[in-house]
């Protein structure tokens, strides 16, 4: 019996001995198969810069939400923070690219071919056209929210700096990225003179002198919609009121119908009106039914970006997506003669102000002032042998009420001259104000405190006006109207108060 177990246990110890002889080499050969074997193949995606262009990322990378905030206020209070996350940020020499073909395909290499087990395959994403338009712009966000708290950039022309700017340096950032990127497609359907031309001589000359300028820009005009970031409606408003209003008989319809179908032609043989519902579109208008027009598309009224002289936030301007623009009176189609003034020593006249009753607020500055003080120049008519450009440089503040409508051009005769602006109106989004301090080179008076006007304006030191009058002077730039376009002029504000407004929304 013992012999018979001793000879089972040999045989069970010989058995277990060979198994383990076995299985030794089958684990090393496992475990080092499993360290040196690629994965299973299969498909990776990689992320590329919307131009068939691989992302190269550095750690100095700012980074852009993926939403933009709903506006884009350039002020240190008001600016939005940057967002942590990295979105589309791309830093190098260059720019952050590199070139390679949109259709590549590319394969991981191996780390070890001799087991002949194929590499993963590797796909090279293609962004559209809008996608890569849309990367740019969060690039450009980032650029610009980083520029709020940098160092201030070198401009051969201008660099923006001082109280007149809610923030100078980020200004002038996003305006040096504006020029480096932004497009604009203008729509070439339509027939003059109610599209594609405008007054240039007149009250209503903005809308001319813009449509004009725009028509004939390479800067920022493209003639392919694919890179267009926003695409212009070169319609007139002051046109429609001279060729399709019937006269005197206060009927909207015939505007608004010409409108709608402009809009449906457009949105018939294009896809870019339908794909943001009119979002990346903006209309221009200066005369003061401008904002009643675009009511006649919903989109157009909604969505758009609407350029108007009259920004009255009572009627439905809104500052987040719409933009106001100065109302400049070119009589002659420029600003010949008009530009400049003396010092503030050699300016007598307290306050000045010629015009006729129009509107709710005039009569009552009139009421109030008219004939009543000597340092309160006040007039329904100008007398007669008095020139109103001389009285505006003898002035120290210009009186700027608004008439019918808020908008004025007595605003931009002052700047013109030398002289303070006094805006006395209710519900007016001043020109440019999502970039300039108005407080800063002007003052503002609602219309309850017109009769204290004196008051007010002699309660404003010496020092404090002389500061706001040199203020003044060095914003007028931002405000002339120049053939061909200058740098910072007029032209070139409107564009980059749609440009921002364009920062802020995101197509598709």
């Amino acid at each position: 019996m013992m012999m018979m177990m001793s000879a089972c246990w040999r045989s069970s110890s010989t058995s277990a001995k060979l198994l383990q002889f076995l299985l030794l080499p089958l684990f090393l050969v496992s475990v080092y198969v499993s360290l040196v074997r690629p994965p299973r193949s299969s498909p990776v995606s990689v992320d590329v810069w919307p131009s068939g262009l691989p992302l190269r990322w550095s750690k100095d990378s700012a980074a852009a939400p993926e939403a933009p905030p709903p506006f884009l206020i350039i002020t240190p209070s008001q600016s939005p923070s940057p967002s942590p996350s990295p979105v589309d940020d791309i830093a190098s020499k260059d720019g952050g690219v590199d070139l390679v073909d949109k259709n590549f395909t590319a394969h991981a290499p191996s780390m070890s071919n001799s087991h002949g087990l194929p590499a993963p395959e590797v796909r090279i994403k293609e962004y559209t056209s809008l996608e890569r338009l849309e990367a740019g712009l969060r690039r450009a966000r980032s650029v610009i929210r980083q520029a709020r708290d940098g160092n201030r950039t070198q401009d051969q022309d201008y660099v923006p700096v001082g109280p007149m700017y809610w923030n100078a340096v980020a200004f002038h950032r996003s305006y040096l990225e504006m020029e480096k990127t932004f497009k604009v497609f203008v729509y070439d359907e339509g027939d003059p003179p109610v599209f594609h031309s405008g007054p240039c001589k007149s009250i209503y000359s903005m809308e001319g002198n813009f449509i004009h300028m725009m028509e004939v820009n390479t800067q920022f005009r493209t003639n392919d919609p694919k890179r267009a970031h926003v695409f212009f409606l070169p319609f007139s408003v002051a046109m429609l009121v001279q060729y399709v209003y019937i006269r005197n008989s206060h009927d909207f319809g015939p505007i608004k119908r010409t409108v709608v179908d402009y809009i449906d032609v457009l949105s018939r043989k294009y896809p870019y009106w339908n794909r943001s519902s009119g979002l990346d579109h903006f209309m221009l208008a200066c005369h003061d039914w401008g904002p009643e027009t675009s009511t006649a598309v919903q989109n157009l009224y909604k969505n758009s970006i609407r350029v108007l002289c009259n920004a009255n936030t009572s009627e439905g301007f809104n500052p987040s997506k719409d933009v106001s623009f100065p109302e400049i009176n070119l009589l002659t189609g420029s600003t010949h003669g008009l530009l400049g003034g003396p010092s503030p020593s050699r300016r007598p006249i307290l306050a000045f102000f010629a015009g006729g009753l129009h509107g709710p607020i005039r009569p009552i500055l009139l009421q109030h002032w008219e004939n009543k003080d000597d340092d309160m120049k006040v007039y329904k008519y100008l007398p007669k042998g008095m020139s109103y450009y001389d009285m505006l440089r003898k002035t120290r503040y210009c009186l700027c009420p608004s008439g019918y409508e808020v908008a004025s051009p007595r605003v931009v005769e002052a700047i013109y001259t030398g002289c303070v602006p006094v805006l006395i109106s209710d519900h007016y989004v001043a020109p440019f104000s999502d970039v300039l301090n108005w407080r800063s080179f002007s003052v503002e008076v609602p219309v309850s405190e017109i009769p204290n006007l004196k008051r007010i304006l002699e309660g404003i030191s010496s020092r404090q006006y002389i500061r706001m009058q040199r203020r003044v002077a060095l914003i007028r730039r931002h405000f002339e109207v120049n053939w061909p376009p200058k740098r910072y002029d007029v032209f070139h504000m409107i564009l980059h108060s749609v440009w921002l407004r364009r920062l802020n929304v995101k197509v598709g």
